[in-house]
């Protein structure tokens, strides 16, 4: 919709205008000058073109039938779905969601003295006469659930839900919902690692009040946000960061700060998806404009706060009068935390989860994020709550149960691990998916909601219907200070500490996969795609930026040549060199550890070079501790 001085159009609302509709709002609009069709591939990158309008205007159809746009398998992430020698890839607009205007603020229109903008229409990617992309994976998903789940209730009705009557629900509405977490600073200067652990641990920046530029930036962005129909519910700090620093003029010298955005829920799990794409381009783009960066890696900075996407999800039925009934929420929500499918969708989900973790954390940078001690989750584990009459918010589990005793419509699930460069498409799409095995078998296993609470609550060795005998699912407990780790391991299994141990989860899981794969709508082979995609990027990373990185750290850490030197000192110094040496120097009889990883990862050989990085983290976790402590004894 356009903005108060409707001088800008922001975005097009799904549904709202047909064709000589939309055309005609954009002969009003002549400062958008470009349309793009906006494809996403299996990595979560968006595609963008700068086709000019009158291409639009000319041929309308030909962007909705793929004839428009192609590109090839080099272009987007597909790996071997869309080779080399059978590269071509069709786009094919979406008209069922909305559709945003990017406007470039650095390049005025001068004809109507506003920046100009591209029409950015959501796209499905074709290859081979069949949809491979993420948008299509979720559309499929979300159908393929619906239409199981409305044939299971019509066939079985809704246990536990005694005031719903399965004859009356006609349709499923997937809820959904994330929430962006950030990290902005300026250009080129930058905060040493141990301010921002003491003012973290001082808890001095969590939802502190914001000042000049970030407060500017932040309000701007809600502001932007809200003119994009997104409904932006709040920013604040978030516990990362340290207190601006300013020149001598006054001016803010320094920023490191950690922020959060949230906005309102959707109704369709792909415009949710579209949306925080949109959100990402908008928060950049508005900082940027206040001279600052941003950065939406999920532990840019290692030993602080990473940064989250908690990504919600729920489950209506609409009934013949129109009526929607939230099927997690229980008849009474005073003497019950959850409805049986709301049980069912949870255990679904963590059964799954080992499968599905190599989508929502496929990195080496998100799996930094997922450490005890940092807010984020490290177990496959949910809560409830110790009663159902008091909300309780576990912020140490992996997928927690939100509600509102005074509003069913509410009630939702809370999955704590995703990172803003989480594919949402295909996390969502598995989320349903895993939800809705678990709904299958709250809705056909014949246990009262008390029964379907007891299998969930099930002691490590307890046996169990749906999930594993040798896992817990559920506690109440602080996670990360009831239970040690050896502890935690046994209860809820070991979490992965690199991408090759998290895909382990997927490969030692064929049973798991299979019902991931159900209704081919997330097909095994894009599966397979996807996998094989990140764990390229992994080796990638790995060898061109984590070890040169690592092995410049190393080379810094030199001696401090000074006169108040002492044995202690040299004692010190000494340890950190064997270290240094142990790393990065090649002996005629050892291999330093950043060359022995090399060569295993060239010769393919991942179980070892999975070990090596490990190691190689511990070490330069080590290192730095041990440089810091000699460093800090030098005048």
């Amino acid at each position: 919709m356009a903005n108060t001085n409707h001088e800008l159009l922001y975005y097009i609302p799904a549904g709202q205008y047909g064709k000589e509709g939309v055309l005609a709002l954009l002969e009003q609009h002549p400062e958008i000058k470009f349309v793009s069709l906006v494809g996403i591939d299996l990595a979560g990158n968006d595609t963008d073109e700068k086709i000019p309008m009158s291409a639009f205007f000319d041929d309308y159809e030909s962007f909705f039938e793929g004839r428009a746009v192609q590109t090839d398998g080099s272009s987007v992430v597909l790996t071997n779905i869309a080779t080399l020698n059978n590269a071509r890839v069709d786009m094919w607009g979406d008209p069922s969601v909305n559709w945003f205007v990017d406007y470039n603020y650095e390049n005025i229109d001068p004809a109507t003295g506003l920046p100009t903008g591209t029409l950015r229409i959501p796209a499905f990617l074709m290859h081979n006469y069949r949809y491979v992309d993420s948008r299509s994976i979720l559309k499929r998903s979300c159908d393929y659930v619906k239409t199981e789940l409305l044939n299971l209730i019509k066939g079985h009705g809704l246990p536990g839900m005694p005031h719903v009557k399965s004859d009356d629900v006609v349709d499923i509405i997937f809820t959904s919902a994330t929430e962006l977490e950030f990290w902005v600073k300026t250009p080129a200067r930058t905060v040493t690692k141990k301010e921002l652990s003491v003012s973290q641990k001082l808890q001095e920046q969590y939802w502190q009040r914001t000042h000049g530029t970030v407060r500017t930036a932040l309000e701007q962005a809600v502001e932007r946000l809200d003119k994009y129909g997104m409904v932006a519910e709040m920013g604040h700090k978030e516990v990362g960061g340290v207190k601006a620093k300013l020149d001598e003029f006054g001016h803010e010298a320094v920023v490191l700060e950690q922020l959060e955005i949230d906005w309102k829920f959707c109704n369709n799990p792909l415009q949710t998806a579209d949306n925080e794409l949109q959100a990402r381009i908008i928060v950049r783009e508005v900082f940027r404009e206040n001279g600052l960066d941003v950065t939406f890696n999920a532990k840019p900075i290692i030993g602080v706060a990473g940064s989250g996407e908690h990504t919600h999800f729920g489950v209506m039925a609409k009934l013949k009068s129109g009526k929607l009934v939230n099927l997690f929420s229980p008849e009474d929500m005073r003497k019950e935390a959850c409805s049986s499918l709301g049980i069912g969708a949870i255990m679904g989900l963590l059964k799954h989860y080992e499968a599905i973790n190599p989508f929502i954390s496929s990195t080496t940078d998100a799996l930094n994020r997922l450490k005890p001690g940092f807010e984020a989750p490290v177990c496959i584990v949910t809560s409830f709550g110790t009663d159902p009459s008091e909300p309780n918010r576990n912020r140490t589990i992996l997928c927690g149960l939100i509600r509102d005793i005074d509003n069913p419509m509410a009630t939702r699930f809370e999955l704590r691990s995703p990172n803003p460069y989480t594919n949402t498409y295909t996390a969502l799409s598995l989320i349903f998916v895993s939800a809705f095995d678990g709904m299958k078998y709250a809705i056909t296993c014949g246990k009262t909601q008390a029964q379907l609470l007891a299998e969930i609550s099930k002691e490590v060795g307890e046996s169990a219907d749906y999930l594993d005998t040798n896992r817990a699912y559920r506690t109440e407990k602080d996670v990360f200070d009831d239970f040690t780790q050896e502890e935690r391991n046994q209860m809820f299994g070991v979490a992965p500490a690199t991408v090759w141990e998290n895909v382990q989860g997927y490969y030692n899981n064929p049973e798991l996969v299979e019902t991931l794969s159900q209704g081919d709508a997330f097909a095994k082979d894009l599966m397979e795609s996807f996998i094989a995609s990140i764990l390229k990027r992994w080796e990638l990373v790995l060898a061109n930026r984590l070890i040169p990185n690592n092995l410049d750290a190393v080379r810094n850490m030199v001696a401090i040549h000074t006169d108040s030197r002492n044995s202690v000192d040299d004692k010190r110094f000494a340890e950190v060199n064997d270290l240094r040496f142990y790393l990065a120097k090649d002996s005629d009889d050892r291999k330093s550890l950043f060359t022995r990883l090399t060569e295993a990862l060239n010769a393919g050989e991942y179980d070892l070079a999975s070990k090596l990085q490990i190691e190689m983290n511990d070490k330069m976790e080590e290192l730095e501790a041990k440089y810091a402590n000699y460093a800090k004894n030098i005048f």
